[in-house]
């Protein structure tokens, strides 16, 4: 048992390493979810900033486009060209996105500086990514309603998850030393 140990001992530190933070991270968003009375439609603060960026990005664009806060739960709704098009929930807002990036990074960190800057710059970029998304899906649902369950469940979800992964190789790749430590191998 020892051998074996030893001999997949950084898959074992990796796994370690994923999941604490990642239940770390986790249970540190739930609290801070629970400061929200759901019976009384309270809707966290990142949620709110999401859409109203979303809101932003999309009168750049020149679009009219108002979110409000849903009378019949926590939620925004997204109007767009004066049509409803979309409610933006907590889970629209990539934070658990986020989390599950960050515990991966982590689980292959090299320097903490290094690491703790690609943690920050990759979560602006799946925030700044997501908002985006948003945008584009919003955009999309008013030309296409029929396809929604296709654009998202599937097409803007790939979209994010893909941009995630892209992050994580790069970091293997380039910048956590992993890449350059296996070619010594």
């Amino acid at each position: 048992m020892k051998q074996v140990f030893l001999q997949y001992r950084p898959f074992f530190v990796f796994l370690l390493r994923f999941f604490v933070l990642y239940a770390v991270l986790t249970i540190g968003y739930g609290l801070y979810l629970n400061q929200f009375d759901e019976a009384r439609l309270e809707l966290d603060g990142f949620t709110r900033m999401v859409a109203k960026q979303s809101k932003s990005l999309l009168e750049v664009l020149g679009k009219e486009v108002e979110v409000e806060p849903s009378a019949i739960e926590p939620c925004m709704n997204l109007i767009y060209e004066g049509k409803f098009v979309a409610r933006i929930i907590e889970g629209c807002n990539a934070v658990s996105v986020m989390i599950l990036f960050a515990a991966f990074v982590f689980a292959f960190s090299a320097k903490w500086l290094k690491t703790v800057g690609y943690i920050v710059t990759g979560c602006f970029i799946i925030h700044a990514l997501n908002v985006i998304r948003i945008a584009l899906l919003a955009i999309a649902l008013y030309h296409y309603p029929e396809s929604e369950h296709l654009l998202h469940g599937v097409v803007f979800p790939l979209f994010i998850y893909a941009v995630v992964f892209v992050l994580w190789v790069l970091w293997l790749q380039k910048f956590s030393g992993y890449a350059k430590h296996a070619k010594k191998k």
